[in-house]
C-alpha cells in the first residue's frame, strides 16, 4: 500500500549513520501520511536532491510505501516562492564534537564522515549492536545510548560491559530497578 502527502519542507539537514554515511533529511511541517505523523523524510543523497531540485521552503510530495521510512518523491515547483538556495553537503561532519572530514569517493553516491570516532557513528553502532537482531539488550534504547556516549562512559562495545547498575542509575530517567534490569540484560548478552 502506498501512502502519499504534500507538505512544506522547512529545512534540509545532514544526518550521520553508523557507517559514516551522510543522508540529507527533509524536515517538514507535520503531516499525517498513512495514519502516521511525518516530520522528516529521506532525500537519499545529493544526486537525488539535485535530480529533483529540492530546496528549503519547497512544497514536496512524500510517500510511505508500506511501513518504510518516508521519502520525498518530487517537488511541487509551481508552489516554489522566490529563488531559494540549493542545499550543499557539508565539508565537515555536522555532528557536534566530531568535525571530521566529509568525503565522496569517485563513483559513489554517498558522502561519508571519515572520523571513526564520530559520536553519531558510535551512537548508531551501539544501538545496532544492542538491537534485537544482534545482542538483544532489552532496555538499552536511543536516549540511554545517547547519554552513555555523551557522558564519555562508552567509547566502544566493550565499554558497555564495564558500565554497572550504579552508573546506569545516575542517568536521566533511570531508577534503581531499571538500572539493575539493564545491567543484568547487558551482562546476559
Amino acid at each position: 500500500v502506498l501512502y502519499a502527502g504534500v507538505e512544506a519542507l522547512t529545512r534540509i539537514v545532514a544526518s550521520v549513520g553508523r557507517l559514516g554515511t551522510i543522508t540529507p533529511v527533509a524536515e517538514l511541517e507535520p503531516v499525517v501520511v498513512g495514519g502516521v505523523t511525518v516530520r522528516n523524510a529521506s532525500l537519499h543523497n545529493m544526486d537525488e536532491i539535485e535530480r529533483k531540485d529540492v530546496r528549503k521552503g519547497d512544497t514536496v510530495v512524500i510517500e510511505r510505501a508500506g511501513d518504510v521510512i518516508p521519502y520525498v518523491v518530487q517537488v511541487v515547483k509551481e508552489k516554489r516562492v522566490g529563488r531559494p538556495r540549493r542545499f550543499k553537503m557539508p565539508t565537515r561532519c555536522p555532528v557536534t564534537g566530531c568535525g571530521g572530514h566529509v568525503v565522496r569517493e569517485e563513483g559513489e553516491a554517498a558522502y561519508r564522515c571519515i572520523n571513526a570516532a564520530c559520536p553519531a557513528q558510535l551512537k548508531s553502532r551501539i544501538r545496532h549492536f544492542a538491537a534485537r537482531g544482534a545482542m538483544d539488550i532489552d532496555g538499552l534504547g536511543e536516549k540511554l545510548v545517547d547519554q552513555l556516549v555523551e557522558r564519555g562512559l562508552v567509547h566502544d562495545f566493550a565499554d558497555l560491559y564495564r558500565v554497572d547498575a550504579t552508573t546506569l542509575a545516575g542517568l536521566e530517567r533511570m531508577a534503581e530497578k531499571s538500572a539493575a534490569n539493564l545491567a543484568t540484560a547487558i551482562e546476559g548478552s
